[in-house]
């Protein structure tokens, strides 16, 4: 399936085009407030112009990692290794807890054993996905894609 089509990209792009026109729209008053005679509005906009550029820098690490992430996923697939959870599941279609902490314990001795592996790294963070720890999930992504770019 081609970038395009893929619902995940389509959604970010949907979100980074809504984010850029909100931020243009900040923009556009904090450069109104600079162009005003009073001091107090001068703040205003000086402070206005500090959002834009901390949206702009967020959206630009964001899809950093989201194109590293699909690019260590795709080199995955094409090695047949990406991470599969097999184990018990609940109704809904989620590991137990018990299968889901058997693979985050199988995932992190691989990274310990690997630490400078991105893709003993990129299984870690499946696994803390499939324990619904998402906050480490995206810690280890991070870890995995800073390891992918140094070995490229």
């Amino acid at each position: 399936m081609g970038i395009f089509r893929r619902p995940a990209f389509l959604a970010a792009t949907a979100m980074t085009v809504l984010l850029c026109l909100y931020l243009a729209f900040v923009a556009q008053y904090a450069f109104a407030f600079l162009g005003a005679d009073a001091w107090a509005a001068k703040g205003l906009g000086v402070a206005l112009l500090v959002l834009p550029a901390i949206g702009a820098w967020y959206v630009l690490v964001e899809w950093r990692l989201g194109t590293t992430v699909q690019r260590m996923a795709d080199e995955l697939e094409a090695e047949g290794g990406l991470p599969l959870h097999d184990g018990e599941r609940l109704p809904n279609g989620q590991l137990t807890e018990d299968a889901a902490q058997a693979i985050f314990d199988n995932a992190r001795a691989q990274a310990e054993l690997n630490a400078g592996d991105w893709r003993a790294w990129f299984t870690v963070a499946w696994a803390y996905d499939a324990n619904r720890d998402r906050s480490m999930a995206r810690r280890s992504l991070r870890h995995a894609a800073q390891l992918y770019r140094e070995s490229r």
